[in-house]
């Protein structure tokens, strides 16, 4: 892995984390989209060595998921 893309993973991650723990007040369903759609992005963007487009995919995708998933 280039070191880009391993810095644009670490950036990923840590914005996810920082993310995640605003979750505290958010809705059990609200809480699996947002992780969906963070651990999309992440798996976009690994995918796609870095790309943008990836990298939104994923987190479109991930969101979906994760909201099917919240409704349990």
């Amino acid at each position: 892995m280039k070191t880009t893309q391993k810095l644009a993973v670490s950036a990923i991650t840590l914005i996810m984390a920082l993310g995640l723990s605003a979750c505290n007040g958010m809705s059990r369903r609200g809480q699996d989209t947002a992780i969906g759609a963070g651990v999309g992005a992440i798996g976009g963007a690994v995918l796609t060595g870095g790309s943008a487009l990836g990298t939104v995919g994923g987190a479109a995708v991930g969101g979906i998921i994760g909201n099917a998933a919240g409704r349990r």
